[in-house]
């Protein structure tokens, strides 16, 4: 398949599983950004991805659980298309093939930590802009946000803090798509190697199902820390760096909030892989007419 191909099948897939999955990860962001609170001020607003699901249904209206789908969306086109589009040409260029079973891991990883990295350096406002619509809720206790939508957002963050805000946690957001997207699309193929050499499985929906949960397991594993970190600062201008939200986090909350929302999270990527591997499969057998 040509790259315009592959980029296109990726971009479909990818935004198909942003549509699907966007109301785990408005939970999994509104977790993430939730700061700890003493236990003599009561309990979390947000507790658990159905109880935070239910709770912003709830006050702010089934619809804000689709906040930041525009510019998700948006994301995914040009992030998914990049990332999964380059991924087969990079892993050529440093020796390797299209095919997994000709490359080695360190070859695909490598690949993949290129190309995430490279995608999201150019997706990197799209995400700025998710992310604060998720965060502040529309119509949170009944006053409206700062943003009437995404290009209102994107323009309203250019006047009043600059084009470069755009790009505002660049750093952690590069670390966190480059690994991730290599936990991703390297483990996707291994753990889909794996399970053809058991006896009785085949290249079908089951395989490509359990290949994507285990992507997307992996991924939050690895990537949860940095994901954390880039939530926080894209969400909460009052950090100064990447460093001083870590250092923050670890002194106020300790380590284990740096996997605050790791079900969320993994339920969000968990079904995000499998959706969209699954989707991207069928797209790729469709333009080659493969069987």
């Amino acid at each position: 398949m040509s790259f315009i191909q592959i980029f296109l099948c990726s971009a479909f897939a990818a935004s198909f599983a942003e549509f699907c999955t966007i109301p785990l990860d408005v939970a999994k962001v509104r977790m993430q950004l939730q700061k700890k609170v003493p236990t003599n001020e009561g309990t979390p607003k947000y507790r658990g991805l159905l109880g935070t699901v239910a709770t912003i249904a709830r006050e702010e209206g089934l619809s804000a659980l689709w906040n930041g789908i525009i510019p998700g969306l948006h994301r995914q086109c040009i992030y998914g298309g990049l990332r999964i589009g380059l991924y087969g040409p990079v892993k050529s260029f440093l020796g390797g093939s299209d095919s997994a079973y000709d490359t080695s891991l360190f070859q695909s990883v490598l690949a993949a930590l290129l190309t995430g990295a490279i995608a999201i350096a150019v997706a990197n406002p799209t995400d700025l802009v998710k992310i604060r619509l998720q965060a502040e809720g529309k119509l949170l206790a009944g006053v409206s946000g700062r943003y009437a939508g995404a290009l209102n957002a994107y323009a309203t963050i250019v006047n009043q803090e600059g084009l470069g805000a755009l790009w505002t946690g660049l750093g952690p957001n590069i670390a966190r798509n480059a690994v991730i997207n290599a936990a991703e699309l390297a483990s996707y193929d291994q753990v889909k190697m794996t399970i053809l050499k058991i006896p009785g499985f085949v290249d079908n929906v089951l395989t490509q199902i359990l290949a994507g949960l285990g992507a997307g397991f992996f991924a939050v594993c690895i990537g949860s820390p940095i994901d954390v970190v880039k939530s926080r600062m894209m969400g909460d201008s009052t950090y100064k760096s990447t460093l001083e939200c870590f250092m923050k986090t670890w002194k106020h909350e300790g380590f284990f909030a740096f996997y605050k929302g790791f079900l969320p999270n993994f339920g969000r990527l968990g079904s995000w892989n499998v959706v969209m591997f699954l989707t991207l499969e069928q797209a790729k057998k469709f333009l080659t007419g493969a069987a």
